[in-house]
């Protein structure tokens, strides 16, 4: 899509100005988490059902590296798709891409549907949550978006955690395949029709171009340079996307491995469910007011921190044994997550030319997703090899721990406000 010239004044950005679509923005984001929040409860606890056998790890965790592969490649045609025909669209063909997933769980013969159906979920992931932050990121203020991606990740996430509680009740109440159908396209259903009321974000970022006529013009270079700059050669973005496989190595974790780790403990569906729920709910909570606390000290404190959290957490998770000794490691996680998780997001969207946001939003949440590939093939292999999961959460305590310290060795400030600051000057008037 061309830039279009716009009058500024009519598309004034500021959460405030645009309360009525960022509210619709959050709404579709949390029922973005509820579809993939279905799953985390449900799924790994029932795999024998499908066939998967005991102790075949790497092909339990298949599932979640069809996830991962096909949300991190689509993240990069999101964010340039997006840039081209608008963030609405991309947004519609993500719902209309998830319709299949309950589907293909409700007819599953097999271990092979649940892998198919998690291609449909990573496309469906990789376009609207995608598509949500994006557009969060559009309405907000150059100073609020550590706030408008706390916003958006705490609905993601509140919905996940709530979605994994609900589903492993309905499953004991029902079943668990006629739990995932219902909860799946209730909550689909449900996002289209509020879809209608959303406009597309895109003109807003038209606009926030033309009020800065001295910003870079979107880059020249082929697609594939501008991959590699933002993955390899800018040390800043390189060490973010660093980061952001290393936490979704962690999450993998949480959803193949940990409903396996409590089953052997004797934790039945539901006190999984509540574990789970925990993580997801503090996760997302905790995100209305860390992606706030970056925008007032800057993003580096925050990230640093959730890393050492996360793996505090994983370590107690693997010392400590006992239902509320879990619950509190989950919390712990929550957490950390919460900390790291939106300002990661923030930091890239800090430098980022506002017409090639998505582009390298996309890059980034490229690295991110393909996590879950790398984090399903990497620590399937290591509980496989060991035949246990112990050695599987060690590990990713201390992949969690190395990343966090990259961070905090290499990474600069990127947040305004903190440079000004650091540089003795007063901050700017912040933009609406």
């Amino acid at each position: 899509m061309k830039p279009v010239h716009v009058p500024a004044m009519t598309y004034q950005r500021g959460i405030a100005r645009n309360r009525g679509q960022f509210l619709l923005q959050t709404v579709q984001v949390f029922f973005v988490g509820l579809v993939i929040g279905m799953e985390r409860t449900v799924l790994p606890s029932l795999a024998h059902d499908f066939g998967v056998t005991k102790g075949a790890f790497l092909f339990l965790a298949s599932f979640v590296i069809s996830f991962g592969l096909v949300k991190g490649a689509l993240n990069l045609v999101a964010g340039s798709l997006s840039d081209r025909i608008g963030r609405k669209r991309v947004l519609l063909f993500g719902w209309i891409a998830g319709i299949p997933i309950p589907l293909l769980i409700f007819f599953a013969p097999n271990w092979w549907w649940i892998i198919a159906a998690n291609v449909f979920l990573g496309i469906n992931q990789a376009f609207t949550w995608t598509m949500t932050v994006t557009s969060q990121i559009d309405l907000a203020g150059s100073r609020q978006r550590g706030l408008a991606v706390g916003i958006n990740e705490a609905a993601g996430y509140v919905g996940m955690g709530l979605a994994g509680l609900a589903t492993g009740y309905l499953a004991v109440l029902y079943g668990p395949r006629w739990a995932l159908l219902l909860f799946g396209l209730g909550a689909i259903l449900v996002a289209l029709v509020l879809l209608m009321r959303v406009r597309d974000t895109i003109a807003w970022v038209h606009a926030e171009h033309a009020a800065h006529p001295v910003s870079a013009s979107p880059a020249t270079t082929n697609w594939m340079h501008g991959f590699i700059d933002v993955s390899f050669r800018n040390p800043r973005y390189r060490a973010f996307c660093q980061a952001g496989v290393a936490n979704k190595v962690a999450d993998t974790l949480v959803w193949v491995l940990f409903p396996l780790y409590f089953l052997q403990h004797a934790m039945g569906v539901v006190a999984i469910g509540w574990i789970t729920g925990v993580y997801g709910a503090v996760w997302g909570l905790s995100q209305l007011w860390t992606g706030h606390l970056a925008d007032r000290i800057g993003r580096k404190i925050p990230i640093v921190s959730g890393f050492f959290l996360l793996s505090v957490g994983l370590a107690t998770t693997a010392l400590m044994q006992g239902f509320a000794l879990w619950v509190l490691a989950a919390l712990i996680m929550g957490l950390g997550m919460a900390l790291l998780y939106p300002n990661l997001v923030a930091a890239m969207s800090d430098t980022a030319p506002p017409l090639e946001r998505g582009r390298i939003l996309g890059v980034y949440r490229y690295w991110r997703d393909t996590g879950y590939a790398i984090g399903g093939l990497l620590l399937g292999l290591v509980a496989q090899w060991s035949n246990e999961i112990l050695p599987a959460i060690w590990a990713t305590a201390g992949i969690v721990a190395l990343s966090g310290l990259w961070i905090a060795l290499v990474v600069q400030e990127t947040h305004p406000r903190s440079l000004d600051s650091a540089a003795g000057r007063q901050p700017q008037r912040a933009n609406p």
